[in-house]
């Protein structure tokens, strides 16, 4: 059943934007605001700056989980270890701080925290659409840890798979620029 005809008649009728619309990347679209306190986390990368959102209503403890090791700062220093065009780039490795474990980054129990999050908080709301944040596991999504990716197009192949925790809101072309082995220079959240 479709939505009634008031509805169709009032998308046609109101405006889509109001203003300009940049796009950086490729299917980004604004993010919906969670309900609720949702902390931002700020990464200040070799490539510049990008903020996301978090959705503590949908994530609670993986948005926990992140901003604890935010604030420990956990991600200072570490280096992006997977970039893939079109698809995603993923740090969260704190192997990468030593460029001489290089063919072991992103493998490994070294390669996480150490403390799994330990539920999975897959959600049918959230997809992964350009500059969508989620957390990496190796199978079992209960399992994931420290592992961020970003991806840098809509991805649907990944929904019901891996946790998004967040979407990216400011410097919404920096992830996209980023290459393996640039350097998370400092991680923040509010």
């Amino acid at each position: 059943m479709g939505h009634p005809l008031w509805m169709r008649i009032a998308r046609i009728l109101v405006p889509v934007a109001v203003g300009p619309v940049t796009v950086t990347m490729a299917g980004a679209q604004p993010a919906r605001p969670s309900s609720g306190p949702a902390p931002r986390i700020r990464f200040e990368t070799s490539a510049g700056t990008f903020v996301i959102e978090t959705y503590p209503l949908e994530a609670p403890r993986t948005v926990a989980h992140i901003t604890s090791l935010v604030k420990s700062g956990f991600y200072d220093g570490q280096r992006v270890y997977r970039a893939l065009p079109g698809f995603v780039v993923q740090f969260g490795d704190p192997q990468t701080r030593d460029e001489s474990t290089r063919s072991v980054w992103g493998r490994g129990v070294a390669a996480s925290s150490g403390t799994p999050i330990g539920v999975s908080e897959i959600s049918e709301k959230r997809k992964h659409r350009a500059g969508a944040v989620g957390v990496a596991h190796r199978g079992l999504p209960a399992q994931a840890d420290s592992q961020i990716y970003i991806t840098l197009y809509v991805r649907s192949e990944l929904d019901g798979q891996y946790a998004v925790f967040g979407q990216v809101l400011e410097g919404t072309d920096v992830p996209s620029q980023l290459r393996e082995g640039d350097t998370i220079i400092r991680a923040t959240t509010n």
